[in-house]
């Protein structure tokens, strides 16, 4: 099965969120509410969902979607996963860091994945057979490939939050993992996997994800040779807590912070 038709589409929806969203990042206007998680909304995020679902009834009217900011629709065993600004509160305080998280996956499978940080000048995508790539802010590309390191001891590791990991009575595990690695920092949301993917970080650790965080990450981090998982175990659709590394060293991962 060919994907190239998927991605070229992925990357026309990227190019649309880009054209919304950079516009709205630090814009005096920006209108910003609560959603009943506690989590931020904004006027960016809403938009952006809302093109880019227009977009795909046109191109993919049969295709189901499941987007952050207004639900699911039914469809297909292909499923568009849209995280519209993934990083709302880095862009709402005027962070770089955000990105939009386009994917498309087949019987649950990701299978294409495009994730676009106008504010930074980068892309990244990734599919079936087309391997991994990344366009730097020069405007160049390159292929992507994770790291040959093959010993915690020489590690870079990326995680999210402590709170969360505190809140999740995982702290003592993620205390262990960082003892074990040569250098920890919180890079966060969607950019520790992007690093990983370029061979920049080598383990990146997280917990309270949805599927919207996860789905577009997962086939450039493959494709550039690396592994995803659940923290714990296989990687499911209901995975909240997430594991990626650059295959090495999944397992010696995996081992540390088991409960």
């Amino acid at each position: 099965m060919s994907f190239s038709a998927d991605l070229n589409l992925a990357l026309q929806l990227a190019d649309l969120a880009d054209e919304i969203a950079l516009p709205r990042f630090r814009a005096q206007d920006l209108k910003v509410e609560t959603k009943p998680d506690d989590s931020p909304v904004t006027d960016a995020d809403r938009s952006v969902e809302q093109a880019i679902k227009a977009m795909l009834a046109n191109e993919r009217p049969d295709d189901a979607i499941i987007g952050e900011e207004f639900g699911a629709k039914s469809g297909s065993n292909r499923t568009w996963i849209i995280d519209p600004i993934d990083g709302t509160a880095n862009f709402m305080r005027g962070v770089p860091v955000w990105a939009s998280l386009i994917c498309l996956a087949v019987d649950g499978k990701p299978q294409v994945g495009v994730v676009s940080a106008p504010a930074l000048g980068r892309r990244w995508w990734a599919g079936p057979n087309l391997g991994a790539h990344t366009r730097d802010l020069d405007g160049s590309t390159r292929p992507l490939e994770v790291s040959a390191v093959s010993k915690m001891a020489n590690a870079s590791l990326s995680y999210n939050n402590l709170k969360l990991w505190d809140e999740l009575g995982h702290l003592d595990a993620l205390m262990k993992l960082s003892r074990s690695v040569w250098r920890t920092r919180a890079y966060g949301d969607f950019y520790s996997y992007m690093l990983l993917a370029e061979g920049a970080v080598d383990v990146v650790a997280e917990h309270d994800l949805k599927i919207y965080d996860i789905a577009a990450l997962v086939p450039i981090v493959e494709q550039a040779g690396g592994q995803f998982s659940d923290l714990f175990g296989p990687l499911t659709e209901k995975s909240s807590s997430v594991l990626a590394t650059n295959g090495q060293l999944h397992q010696q991962a995996q081992r540390l912070v088991k409960p």
